[in-house]
């Protein structure tokens, strides 16, 4: 029996075998039991009332194991928070912007990072943007950005527009650590697609921000940041009321603001537990399908070949839509970007036929996930050849 064909029945609600899904790096289908974290979460606040977050910091500690699992970070201190936006801000309201006041970072990072560090540029910060292409270079290029008036650099591990892999994030890591720079590295679009060790990677001094609204199928609100071992010595400006949980002082008393161990230090505030409800529901799915890291990298990686091979049989003309074949398939995340002038205007007609993909600037994305069957791959790709000459 294939993947698909195993879990495809657990994603009735959504009608994965019905329909071509094609959003699996944007917003992959829901497994059915994903609902019934989401009755759990009311059932309990209505047997409990506000005795209910007991229930729910459990939820909450499962969902912080599998993060930990997904990055073989046994042990590891996870932040929670409900946008990758949201722990970005606390991120850096806990550098030292004062003394080092310049940000490197990329032009392939996504709008969370790239809005906010633009927006930090026009109030006074020194905001250095290091163009991602061509990414075989990009973490040397962002290390020699790096100098000691640095206090951050922020990078992706996968590109979200092209799919690229970033290589050489360990050897980033290391420089970032021997010069006092903090290093940030957004992990979304590699958990759930590439296996990931922050210990082989080099990355046990770095910040691992990431979600679950893509490839873990979470659903929103379940976002986390890991902290590195010098964490425990900053206090961060945006802090939550959760950051006093655990705090030897309370608040009221203490000659300064008092912050709790571990990953309480970067807690925020009440939240919508919901999101932890159904995200750990879903984990344990994931375990019970034994949807492992390296089973979910065999299968993406196997996916992404086969719409690789669909669109050269295209033979489309390079001017219209092409993709990248400069680096091997190891070289890339979970889904297949297409270079095109038309990606908006393709998007569209795609969806017209029953194809759900996206687009971001000049690149149409198609992105699978495990439970869609190799026909369903392939007839997305065969109704892109029928709209190319509408745009051709």
């Amino acid at each position: 029996m294939s993947l698909a064909s195993q879990l495809a029945p657990h994603y009735s609600r959504f009608r994965v075998s019905e329909r071509l899904l094609l959003t699996g790096h944007s917003h992959q289908a829901w497994p059915d039991v994903a609902l019934e974290g989401q009755l759990e979460a009311y059932a309990d606040a209505a047997e409990l009332v506000d005795e209910k977050w007991g229930r729910a910091f459990a939820k909450a500690e499962a969902v912080r194991d599998g993060f930990r699992r997904l990055l073989a970070d046994p042990g590891g201190a996870i932040a929670l928070g409900a946008s990758t936006h949201e722990l970005l801000v606390r991120f850096l309201s806990a550098l030292d912007l004062s003394t080092r006041r310049r940000l490197v970072t990329t032009d392939g990072e996504f709008h969370s990072a790239r809005r906010q560090l633009a927006r930090l540029g026009e109030a006074g910060l020194e905001v250095v943007v290091v163009p991602a292409a061509p990414v075989d270079t990009l973490a040397e290029r962002l290390a020699a950005a790096a100098d000691a008036r640095t206090a951050a650099v922020l990078t992706s591990s996968v590109l979200f527009e092209t799919s690229r892999m970033v290589p050489g994030l360990g050897d980033l890591a290391a420089i970032c650590l021997e010069r006092g720079v903090e290093l940030l590295v957004d992990a979304y679009h590699h958990l759930g697609v590439r296996a990931l060790s922050l210990t082989t990677a080099g990355l046990e001094h770095a910040w691992v921000v990431g979600g679950g609204y893509k490839y873990l199928q979470l659903g929103e609100g379940s976002c986390f940041l890991r902290l590195p071992p010098q964490a425990a010595a900053m206090r961060p400006v945006v802090t939550g009321w959760y950051a006093e949980f655990g705090a030897l002082a309370h608040e009221a008393s203490a000659p300064v603001v008092a912050y709790g161990p571990g990953a309480a230090r970067f807690a925020g505030s009440t939240y919508d537990p919901t999101s932890h409800y159904r995200a750990a529901r879903v984990l344990a799915f994931f375990a019970e399908q034994g949807l492992t890291a390296d089973v979910l990298e065999a299968s993406y990686g196997r996916q992404r070949a086969l719409l690789e091979s669909a669109f050269d049989d295209l033979d489309a003309p390079p001017g219209v839509i092409t993709r990248d074949r400069t680096a091997d398939p190891s070289a890339f995340g979970g889904f297949l970007s297409l270079e095109t002038p038309h990606a908006e205007r393709l998007q569209e007609l795609l969806a017209a036929r029953g194809v759900l993909t996206d687009s971001r600037g000049r690149h149409l994305r198609f992105g699978p996930a495990p439970y869609l069957a190799d026909g369903q791959l392939a007839e997305a790709i065969e109704r892109l050849g029928e709209v190319l000459p509408l745009v051709g």
